[in-house]
């Protein structure tokens, strides 16, 4: 018999713990290869770690409830039988996986230090910089204008810890430093818009009322909508797309497409497909922002935003999706769009997105304005394809014809994204659309 650690695997880019929501096993239980041993959750996603091998539970080391690290020892499975070369492979692969990520956090420390030696060691202004204080400033995005445009408590002026943590605090609530404020009826505006932050109004309750607590993930939704107001100026791009030949080129080829590939035929790989070939075509929308740094995506990774039957939502991410067919493109979205509803992505599944499309229409809606899924720095909506009368130049003169039209609306941070770019990415995604020409099926 051999005993066999059962650790906390790698659940996606960024995660580097999880709680123990509830173990589905006993001390004393015996299970199959891949049987569910215990539900864990992320920031990001719920998941199950399955059995590596079938075997007994010795013993499990982590209660319900506590927050465990990649890499932790949760339990120990004794095997019946001594482990095959499969099994030893998969324990070999997942420690590996790990070993990755412990690697990756490593260097994105040593990243950080690097910033904070090739910080100067005086602003422009000359305000000297203890190495303590450029390596909380390389690690918080802080740049030499936000130091020098700051009152230093120490010795000679000297800038403190204690000094750029208020910075960060300043920052973070959406305050800027008093130093910088030049008359009073802006410090005033300032105060009541923190006051505002920090005292919001309670909403009014009446007899009869219904309280729903939100549940964790709704929580993690809501922070994340007003973090990204907050750190993006939103501006939203409208255009039309008149999708005629589109629709009824998807009429005609479902069922073969069905019969041939045994996958349904929407429109939504057709639009994620549109989509990437218009990021490679102008790869400064397919960006994320980073301090004073822009940083441009090498891959064209697409979430798709998807409803959950509980209301909530998620982001899968088709990885390399400007790489894939179209009939890659639908089987991927299909598959994720199924096991979205029954929460059995994987986290390394809904990570790495570098834009997003969100589908209005699957609701009947005209359009919308989607607040943008960070750090991307942009976000399509797509609203719903009806049956609408348009001018259309002939020449014979202009006519009044029947067409199927849909509306995009893109919001973008305007940082970093200006509407020239922003209005010809909008027209490449419409000009793909109108005149869209997949492989034969």
């Amino acid at each position: 018999m051999a005993k066999l650690n059962i650790t906390l695997p790698a659940m996606g880019e960024g995660v580097i713990e999880a709680t123990i929501n509830k173990w589905l096993v006993a001390e004393g239980s015996i299970v199959k290869e891949d049987d569910p041993l215990v539900e864990v959750a992320t920031d990001k996603v719920d998941s199950e770690i399955p059995a590596p091998v079938a075997g007994t539970i010795v013993s499990i080391l982590v209660q319900e409830g506590s927050v465990a690290k990649i890499g932790d020892l949760l339990a120990i499975i004794e095997n019946n039988v001594a482990p095959t070369k499969k099994d030893m492979k998969k324990v070999n692969a997942e420690v590996e996986r790990i070993r990755e990520t412990i690697s990756s956090v490593k260097q994105e420390k040593t990243e950080i230090e690097v910033l904070s030696h090739e910080m100067k060691n005086r602003t422009p202004s000359g305000k000297f910089i203890s190495p303590l204080v450029r390596s909380i400033a390389a690690r918080e995005g802080i740049n030499y204008r936000d130091l020098d445009n700051t009152i230093g408590t120490g010795m000679d002026g000297r800038i403190t810890k204690d000094d750029i943590l208020k910075i960060i605090e300043d920052r973070d609530s959406g305050k800027e430093s008093r130093t910088n404020m030049e008359t009073p009826e802006v410090i005033e505006a300032v105060d009541v818009a923190k006051t505002s932050k920090k005292e919001p109004i309670s909403a009014t309750r009446s007899a009869g009322d219904e309280i729903i607590p939100m549940d964790r993930v709704r929580k993690i939704i809501a922070e994340h909508m007003v973090l990204s107001k907050r750190t993006s100026p939103h501006v939203t791009s409208f255009i039309d797309a008149d999708v005629t030949r589109l629709v009824n080129w998807r009429n005609a080829n479902k069922e073969k497409f069905m019969a041939a590939e045994g996958q349904k035929l929407t429109l939504t790989p057709i639009f994620i497909d549109a989509v990437a070939k218009a990021l490679y075509e102008f790869p400064m929308i397919n960006v994320s922002v980073d301090g004073d740094n822009i940083i441009k995506k090498k891959n064209i990774n697409i979430g798709m935003a998807t409803a959950l039957p509980d209301g909530n939502l998620i982001v899968p991410v088709i990885k390399n999706a400007n790489e894939k067919s179209l009939t890659g493109l639908a089987k991927t979205v299909n598959d994720f769009a199924e096991r979205a509803r029954i929460n059995k992505l994987k986290p390394d599944e809904i990570t790495g997105g570098t834009f997003t499309i969100t589908n209005f229409g699957s609701y009947n809606n005209l359009a919308g304005t989607p607040i943008i899924n960070q750090p991307q720095a942009a976000i399509l909506g797509t609203g719903v394809v009806r049956k609408t009368p348009v001018v259309i130049e002939t020449k014979e003169g202009d006519m009044i014809a029947i067409r199927q039209v849909m509306i995009l609306s893109l919001s973008y941070d305007h940082r970093v994204i200006d509407g020239a770019l922003a209005g010809k990415f909008l027209h490449k995604v419409k000009e793909i659309l109108e005149n869209y020409s997949p492989d034969p099926i």
